[in-house]
């Protein structure tokens, strides 16, 4: 029976620094590997030129490095780029690099598909094939990293997990990934510079709370009036406001640091002075500040941006209660790059 060979990136440095010493060789070794796996993002053996032939044969022989591929990648005419990330066994997610004139940003995807059931979201109607693992989230930055130098002339700046699926669906591997990104043995970046959006899982917010991250938390909301987000997110039947209110109060008091809420404004859904009184109430649960997001659309004839007026309605109540709010337009809209887009579509 053939040996299934293993991804070399599943381990530790301690574990490959061990792997070499049993083979007979020096611990450095591992240490070696490690760097050219993480730091330098090798995707073959054979471009770790400090390694012997003999290694590097031993190496591909026993060891697969599963990297990702962009497989198709669209640009916008607005700068922001599009990739279809094809996986080792196959499978697809999509990723997305941000341009604006001060920053560039990385939207990554941490699952094939997603968990979840909003209405609004295209990601949505894709089942949930599987978890990313770390690695292949660590690439996608890497990926869109190499993307922003090359056509944006400056390093990447700033990450999101805003991308395919519910990061903390896949907590495990979305924080090993992040301690990947921020630490000196991969990429180095500031976690001050990472958002993670959640739908809203209590139980994993307060477990994320629990783990004293550094880097952000938001929260896509949409509608702080129960009835009207289950129509959208039916999930929040089994997730209410009410626990997730708590999650924050939790999150606040582990962390002291604020939330971000995404909302999007629809036409005939949420556009009422209720709404905006309901939000201005949960407003006022931690401190925060409120991203009115455009709705990008996906061919669904319910959801249909709402008026300059009813947007301007809530900036300008949530400004007289002492909430900063911004307002954000869209980006990348012509190649379905926006938020709520992503569906594997080109």
């Amino acid at each position: 029976m053939k040996e299934t060979k293993k991804d070399i990136r599943s381990y530790t440095q301690d574990e490959l620094r061990e792997y070499f010493v049993d083979q007979g060789q020096q611990a450095f070794r591992g240490n070696q590997v490690y760097e050219w796996l993480w730091k330098k993002g090798a995707h073959h053996f054979e471009d770790m030129t400090n390694l012997s032939k003999e290694t590097r044969a031993f190496l591909q022989e026993h060891f697969v490095i599963n990297h990702i591929r962009v497989d198709h990648m669209q640009r916008s005419k607005d700068g922001t780029i599009k990739n279809a990330v094809k996986l080792h066994d196959g499978l697809t997610v999509e990723s997305v690099l941000i341009p604006t004139p001060t920053r560039t940003t990385a939207c990554v995807s941490s699952q094939v598909g997603c968990s979840l059931n909003c209405e609004f979201c295209a990601t949505a109607r894709l089942k949930r094939m599987r978890n990313l693992n770390p690695d292949e989230i660590y690439d996608q930055v890497v990926a869109i990293d190499q993307q922003s130098r090359s056509y944006h002339n400056r390093p990447l700046s700033n990450i999101v997990f805003m991308g395919m699926g519910e990061p903390l669906m896949n907590y495990n591997n979305v924080i090993k990934s992040i301690d990947k990104i921020t630490g000196d043995d991969g990429l180095g970046m500031s976690p001050k510079r990472i958002t993670l959006s959640t739908s809203g899982v209590p139980k994993m917010m307060k477990k994320l709370a629990d783990d004293r991250p550094r880097f952000n938390l938001a929260l896509s909301l949409h509608s702080a009036i129960d009835e009207k987000r289950v129509k959208i997110m039916p999930f929040n039947e089994q997730f209410p406001l009410e626990d997730i209110k708590d999650a924050l109060r939790y999150w606040y008091d582990k962390t002291g640091t604020r939330v971000t809420y995404e909302y999007v404004v629809w036409k005939g859904i949420n556009d009422t002075k209720e709404d905006i009184d309901a939000l201005i109430d949960f407003c006022k649960v931690i401190p925060c500040k409120v991203n009115i997001i455009e709705y990008n659309s996906i061919d669904d004839a319910r959801f249909e941006q709402a008026s300059k007026q009813a947007v301007d309605a809530y900036e300008r109540e949530l400004n007289r209660y002492g909430f900063t709010v911004n307002v954000r337009r869209s980006r990348g809209k012509d190649i379905d790059a926006a938020c709520g887009q992503l569906a594997n579509k080109e």
